[in-house]
């Protein structure tokens, strides 16, 4: 038998023994981060979105706790949290439910309380207005933008989620530097990482500041500056407002409707929107919002009352609608757009026609739509036939079968157009538009706002609108739907896992 040199084999041992006790601490470390996780990620967040951290935590902890520390919390905190509260509370204040507002919705049984709960989450209240029109056509959309920035006298504000001045917008911001050599007041918002990505976005800042335009991209990442915040939570609104009197919102951003990509170029695709343009007390509202976001990341206050109530009581024939503006965001823990959503859709009792592009339902909104068709409600679903993101896509054809098999009718708008439009009607007498997914992303995590309506105006456009969905998308059957191969179906369901992240 040799001879074992206790000399040798002693530091041997030792390396041994420390790399055991190394192992140890780590997996002791691994475990404690394990039953942490499981008692601090489901505090205040859906089931969904629990389980999904868990999942990632507990089965590659060294990738999902870093995760959860950055992306963790859908709120935003500090100063931007506590100016939201302050100037939810002057609005609240300050802005009045319209006297005549109140007539359009006292035949609509259940709305008052949904139009309360939305003061109560949002602040805004139910006022008057007019809508101007509705603006399908992407590029007549832009046109007609531009055409009433020529005929401002004061102000113009501007907030888009993404911009760039291509051949498509420049007459748009064309009409912004005119105005300004007027003499008007050029504000400007536009979402940092929303547009950064496109192509030429340092000649796009230049040009505007060259024009005299006053610009600020909202949610900016700077670190040189020290400007750091979650670069998953963004500033997804659109709007403009000129003069406090005329106002636009809807789906589409300030770009050309291919987004400059040569991807989108390659197979012809490009985007289709919806735009509603408003006068009226109305525009209160969307100026209201525009003075946050501005006030935000400027500090500047702005006025946004331009209209005073008692002026229009009298003349009633200058309004064919009520309208509630409803912001939503990071700075909502309470999530308006969806609570609104689902309460209007549990609300139907005919008809229920959605238009969304990327349609990820949250359980409760899922839940609300299936039910109306099971009740007996007739339920229309506009999506894409082919989404322009890879995992939206599978993720939401993922609710399919779910869908189909409550009798809900799915609509596939043919590709390569991306139907990017956001809105829903109930029972033809409803109307909600705006810039809203049905998504986790537009409930928790972007800044959104959605225009609900009374008024058989804006019903009557958009029921126009829809028919023309229809008569260009293919209706997906459930028998077509059962052939779907499985690899598919397992693509599927592993996005839809992912969209519980939040």
């Amino acid at each position: 038998m040799p001879r074992i040199d206790l000399i040798t084999a002693t530091p041997l041992a030792s390396a041994i023994k420390r790399k055991s006790w190394i192992a140890i601490v780590f997996l002791v470390i691994e475990y404690l981060i394990k039953v942490a996780a499981i008692g601090i990620v489901p505090e205040n967040r859906k089931t969904g979105s629990s389980f999904a951290w868990l999942m990632l935590i507990l089965f590659v902890p060294v990738i999902g706790l870093p995760l959860f520390l950055l992306l963790g919390s859908p709120y935003v905190r500090g100063r931007r949290h506590k100016l939201q509260g302050e100037m939810n509370d002057l609005i609240t204040s300050q802005a009045k439910t319209h006297p005549l507002s109140e007539q359009y919705t006292r035949d609509i049984p259940g709305v008052d309380s949904i139009v309360a709960a939305n003061r109560r989450l949002a602040s805004l209240p139910l006022v008057t207005g007019r809508n101007e029109g509705l603006h399908g056509t992407y590029d007549d959309a832009i046109r007609e933008m531009a055409r009433a920035v020529d005929e401002a006298r004061s102000t113009v504000h501007v907030e888009f989620y993404i911009m760039a001045w291509d051949d498509t917008t420049d007459v748009f911001f064309t009409a912004l530097a005119d105005a300004v050599k007027r003499g008007v007041t050029v504000r400007l918002l536009f979402d940092h990482i929303g547009t950064r990505g496109y192509p030429g976005y340092g000649e796009f800042k230049r040009r505007l500041t060259a024009a005299g335009i006053q610009w600020h991209p909202m949610m900016p990442i700077d670190l040189l500056h020290g400007r750091w915040r979650r670069p998953d939570l963004r500033n997804h609104r659109k709007l403009l407002v000129i003069d406090g009197r005329r106002g636009f919102m809807g789906s589409q951003n300030m770009i050309d409707s291919g987004y400059l990509k040569p991807k989108h170029a390659r197979v012809g695709r490009h985007w289709k929107d919806l735009n509603i343009e408003v006068t009226g007390p109305i525009v209160d509202s969307l100026s209201a919002v525009f003075a946050i976001d501005w006030y935000t990341e400027t500090n500047e206050a702005v006025p946004f009352e331009a209209y005073d109530p008692d002026d229009d009581v009298a003349s009633s024939d200058r309004h064919d609608g009520a309208f509630q503006l409803v912001p939503s965001g990071p700075g909502f823990p309470t999530e308006p757009n969806l609570r609104m959503f689902v309460s209007l859709m549990h609300r139907a009792q005919h008809k229920l026609i959605i238009t969304s592009p990327y349609f990820i339902p949250e359980d409760s909104l899922l839940t609300a739509i299936t039910t109306a068709a099971y009740r007996g409600v007739e339920v229309e679903l506009f999506v894409s036939e082919q989404a322009d993101q890879f995992m939206v896509q599978h993720a939401q054809r993922s609710y399919y079968a779910t869908l189909l098999d409550a009798g809900v009718k799915i609509y596939l708008y043919p590709k390569p157009t991306v139907l990017h439009a956001k809105h829903f009607t109930v029972d033809d007498e409803i109307s909600v538009i705006g810039s809203s997914n049905m998504d986790m992303r537009s409930f928790a995590l972007d800044y959104e706002i959605m225009l609900l309506g009374f008024g058989a105006s804006l019903a009557s456009e958009l029921r126009t609108i829809q028919d023309g969905y229809r008569s260009a998308s293919r209706l997906l059957t459930r028998e077509a739907w059962s052939k779907e191969p499985w690899y598919r179906r397992y693509v599927d369901n592993v996005m839809r896992l992912t969209s519980d992240l939040q």
